[in-house]
């Protein structure tokens, strides 16, 4: 099966501009040799499992495309089986832009950034909102996280592609910081203690 990443990506547009370029012959290459990466394989869910953000594309219907960032403790980005993500949707500044968006183009777009190991993931699929189901809102629910579900947004997986590291900055998120300061912070603490006895 072709490469479903390159079926959605490559469209008329750009494999007219590949061609132009001199690049078509190298990518229908690798549609036709590649697997069809439309699922959440153990390596990607390992990778959405250590992730504190994520960027969510959904199209308004004046064709505008609208970025939303999503974060949250890591695990918040819930992988419910192969195909399928989902996220619980907190009350938050009452736009309902991506609410709104997805009411209209059930397409959209997931861009996973691990800045620390300088790895990103790119996913397309199509996306739903879901209120009132109690049970799957269970599932989504963030531990220790007080904040009101207003509802569910379910992303079912159409294709995947993972990026070179090439050209991402390494950062650090707060967590991170703090747990690999904290050994030196008690070291501190010890030689302090040792001082004050003295």
């Amino acid at each position: 099966m072709p490469s479903r990443f390159g079926e959605i990506a490559f469209t008329p547009e750009v494999k007219a501009v590949q061609e132009k370029r001199g690049s078509r012959q190298t990518y229908e290459r690798y549609v036709n040799n590649s697997a069809a990466n439309d699922t959440i394989t153990p390596k990607i869910a390992e990778f959405i499992a250590r992730l504190e953000g994520f960027y969510l594309g959904t199209i308004s219907s004046n064709g505008y495309p609208y970025i939303q960032f999503r974060g949250g403790a890591p695990g918040f980005l819930k992988i419910l089986d192969e195909k399928t993500l989902g996220f619980a949707d907190f009350s938050g500044n009452l736009q309902y832009i991506t609410v709104g968006n997805l009411s209209a183009n059930n397409k959209a777009f997931l861009f996973l950034m691990d800045y620390r190991h300088r790895q990103r993931i790119k996913i397309w699929g199509k996306a739903e909102c879901i209120e009132g189901d109690r049970e799957l809102i269970a599932r989504l629910q963030v531990p220790d996280y007080p904040a009101q579900i207003e509802r569910a947004i379910l992303f079912h997986v159409e294709a995947t592609s993972e990026n070179c590291p090439q050209h991402i900055p390494i950062r650090y998120s707060q967590r991170e910081v703090e747990a690999a300061i904290a050994p030196l912070k008690a070291r501190i603490a010890e030689l302090e203690s040792q001082l004050s006895d003295r």
